[in-house]
């Protein structure tokens, strides 16, 4: 593979990934479960997050190999508990693409209403899946810079929000409150919107091996990121709040907030800036998630095609149209929906083997100066784990079937490995 991607694309990237259609629905729902809490709320998820964060921060620290925490959980705990968390990891890259593709049509129906249904719905949802994966297929170089673009693209209308729209704010309203009296089930889904809103930053290491010098600049996107991220999901809440009345009972939250302040043009922009954001993130699943097929198929856990590098351009080229394809049809059949209950389990087993990770390679490696040493020892992974698994108790039953059959169906695959592990 070649070493292409610079230092602020990789921030650009893991933005990108975090960033995506949730920032627009985020203010009315965490408005309506925690009223005006949902402001001290969003920052303490962002604190919270912090910790899972930080353990990705300094796993990657030892490794510049793709993989991410596939191949963190298969240097600390051996091939089966990583070659699942690559598993797990990549069922939620592909569900995601299938799901965002279908939230993108409909995104655009706000000014194109027969992007709906029919053939206008399924040529939108192929071209946008082709051209994403063609641009990944020719170079990470010119992935990296269209993620950059994207990046910037989708920012450019929250930033107005916040810059624009503060001067307009109802202070009155906008004013935090204390929490309100909720039961603990509410609650529960509270935390689990408010920190999946987060959620995303863990592919950012699936690449390293594209990265320039992934040791030192993958923990610095990652820490960039969750400042960056974190600030702007507390001020796009605060004036949400501040000039939008009854927050909590909007759709559309962000375009209604802001065609009250700046008018009907604003809404459409805050619009366009949803179905950007949409596809930035489709973007970054098409480049992240091939990169779990390319490294389990390298050791030897998936059929060899996938490790197959095209010759001109250096991308697992397979792997990128394998992926396509599969999310491709998921989003034209609709079966995503099912799948998609995956990706709450998955991303908690991906977080609890990396947080594991952390301690393990700790132990082992205690005398390496190249590494990131997280302050307190083992208390950011002890307590990432706590949270990870926390969430995981407010799972639904549902959720937790859906990923206990993922890791049968994973056992089957890693049962037939090309190679003995």
């Amino acid at each position: 593979m070649r070493r292409e991607v610079g230092r602020w694309q990789i921030v650009a990237l893991s933005i990108n990934d975090v960033i995506g259609s949730g920032i627009y629905l985020l203010p009315a729902a965490a408005a309506a479960l925690l009223a005006g809490a949902s402001i001290w709320a969003i920052l303490l998820a962002g604190f919270a997050v912090a910790l899972l964060v930080l353990c990705y921060a300094a796993a990657a620290s030892h490794f510049d190999k793709p993989g991410g925490a596939y191949l963190y959980a298969r240097t600390a705990f051996g091939p089966f508990i990583g070659f699942q968390a690559g598993w797990m990891s990549l069922l939620t890259r592909i569900t995601s693409v299938a799901a965002l593709s279908n939230g993108l049509a409909l995104a655009i129906t706000h000014f194109w209403p027969q992007a709906a249904s029919g053939l206008t719905r399924t040529l939108i949802i192929v071209g946008a899946l082709a051209l994403l994966a063609w641009i990944n297929l020719i170079g990470v170089r010119s992935a990296a810079r269209a993620g950059t673009i994207l990046t910037i693209a989708k920012l450019l209308p929250l930033l107005f929000f916040i810059v624009y729209g503060i001067g307009f704010i109802d202070w009155t309203m906008a004013k935090p409150s204390g929490l309100p009296h909720v039961d603990g089930k509410k609650l529960g889904e509270a935390a689990l919107l408010l920190l999946f809103a987060y959620a995303g930053f863990e592919n950012t290491p699936a690449a390293a091996g594209e990265y320039r010098n992934p040791k030192r600049d993958v923990p610095f996107a990652l820490l960039s990121m969750i400042a960056i991220v974190t600030t702007i999901y507390v001020l796009v809440q605060f004036v949400a709040q501040g000039t939008l009345p009854g927050l909590a009972q909007a759709k559309t939250p962000l375009a209604e907030a802001a065609a009250v302040f700046a008018g009907q043009g604003a809404a459409l922009l805050l619009t366009v800036g949803a179905a950007v954001s949409i596809l930035g993130t489709i973007f970054n699943s098409t480049l992240f998630g091939p990169r779990y097929l390319y490294a389990m198929a390298v050791d030897g856990f998936l059929p060899a095609v996938f490790a197959r590098l095209h010759p001109q351009w250096r991308t697992p080229a397979a792997a990128i149209l394998v992926q396509t394809a599969v999310a491709l049809a998921m989003a034209l059949s609709g079966s995503f929906v099912q799948l998609a209950l995956l990706s709450v389990i998955a991303r908690l087993f991906a977080y609890l083997a990396t947080a594991g990770s952390v301690l393990v390679l700790a132990r082992r490696e205690p005398e390496r100066a190249d590494v990131l040493r997280l302050p307190g020892g083992p208390l950011i992974p002890l307590s990432a784990i706590v949270l990870s698994l926390g969430l995981l108790a407010s799972a639904t039953i549902e959720n937790l079937a859906m990923g206990a059959a993922a890791v049968l169906v994973g056992s089957v695959i890693y049962a037939f490995r090309r190679k003995p592990a």
